[in-house]
């Protein structure tokens, strides 16, 4: 499993709320606990659209 650079996690937020998302390293996700919608990592790249997140 490959780990998500703190400094991007940082900078990153979730698209929808603006909001400081959290790591699931097991699952490869960016959650955003204020959306309740999980967004993928793929090949260590982080997917931030909408469309492509999943709920949780």
């Amino acid at each position: 499993m490959s780990q998500i650079d703190p400094k991007l996690l940082e900078i990153l937020v979730c698209p929808v709320t603006k909001s400081q998302l959290r790591y699931d390293s097991g699952k490869q996700e960016l959650i955003s606990d204020q959306a309740k919608l999980a967004y993928p990592i793929r090949n260590g790249i982080p997917i931030m659209l909408i469309e492509e997140a999943r709920e949780v």
